[in-house]
């Protein structure tokens, strides 16, 4: 291709961006994030002078922005976090590859792009005692405690995203069967299962429920809708997190707990009783194993039993 055609990274930053919504069918969120990495690395290219050209683009570049990662300073004086420093290089290795292999274009490999040694996840999770507090939190005599406590209950029995739960809607569920189908991240579609006990408690929700709205969790406020089925009274992901933090509040549990946490708990709760990697991943909707194998650290607390079962030295 002749340099002198190629088009500038602007625009095959737009491009690049589409390509992710369109064929890639990633979250808006995500490609807003991909926007916003993308464009700090071109904006730092110009405040230094350097020309977008895809082959401007070598490891002496890309060494240079680290550094600048490293020291900057947000409006407040607050430095960029080893995570977002990351992921702000996983982005541009997804830009480069997407240059070499949907574009052809002759730039940097970017697998010699290194990626940033991280600190290993804490994942925080509810135990026992913790996870009962909370699900016994919501006050069950009226509607919106009962809309609560099925929230809380289908969290920890499907490990759902919380995006994913109040995109539910009421005719999605199969009670009988105690399943439903869910499009999670990449429209990646998987069977998600109810315990019985989620089960019986969404039933009594359903039958309190005396509206015609789509949505299976709504908002109860004065300025209903009717409109597409009640669009407008679905809930959004941000109710739900403030939904979750405030009964984790009122169980006293020592941090605040997110829809994640329930994720989390979910996870490890199979873990624990022994399910394996690979199913967990399939429940969990993730696209590799190595997301998955950040929960394989709850199996620490089996060790010591393990070890005085074992050795032959009591």
């Amino acid at each position: 291709m002749n340099v002198a055609s190629v088009p500038d990274l602007r625009r095959l930053l737009d491009d690049f961006l589409e390509y992710l919504v369109v064929e890639k069918s990633l979250s808006v969120l995500t490609v807003r994030n991909y926007r916003h990495y993308l464009t700090r690395f071109l904006t730092w290219m110009e405040d230094n002078s350097v020309p977008l050209s895809p082959s401007n683009i070598d490891l002496e570049l890309t060494g240079r922005f680290r550094l600048f990662l490293a020291n900057y300073l947000d409006k407040n004086g607050s430095p960029l976090g080893k995570a977002t420093q990351t992921y702000h290089i996983i982005a541009l290795r997804s830009f480069l590859r997407y240059l070499v292999i949907r574009r052809d274009l002759p730039v940097l490999n970017p697998d010699k792009i290194d990626l940033p040694k991280t600190e290993s996840r804490v994942i925080e999770f509810l135990n026992a005692d913790q996870l009962t507090r909370l699900l016994n939190s919501p006050e069950i005599s009226n509607e919106i405690g009962l809309r609560d406590k099925v929230i809380l209950e289908l969290f920890f029995s499907t490990g759902l995203r919380v995006s994913e739960l109040t995109k539910l809607n009421r005719d999605q569920i199969n009670l009988e069967t105690q399943e439903f189908s869910v499009k999670g991240k990449g429209s990646k579609v998987r069977l998600v299962f109810i315990s019985d006990t989620a089960s019986e408690w969404l039933k009594r929700y359903m039958v309190v429920r005396k509206d015609n709205y789509r949505p299976l969790f709504i908002r109860y406020s004065r300025d209903k809708s009717e409109a597409k089925q009640g669009e407008k009274m679905r809930l959004t992901p941000r109710s739900v997190e403030r939904i979750v933090k405030k009964y984790s509040k009122k169980a006293g549990l020592p941090f605040d707990a997110h829809p994640h946490t329930l994720r989390h708990s979910f996870a490890t709760d199979l873990l624990i009783q022994g399910a394996d990697l690979r199913s967990v991943q399939e429940m969990l909707g993730h696209e590799s194993i190595r997301t998955t194998q950040v929960y394989t650290h709850v199996t620490n607390k089996h060790l010591k039993e393990v070890y005085k079962k074992y050795h032959s030295r009591k």
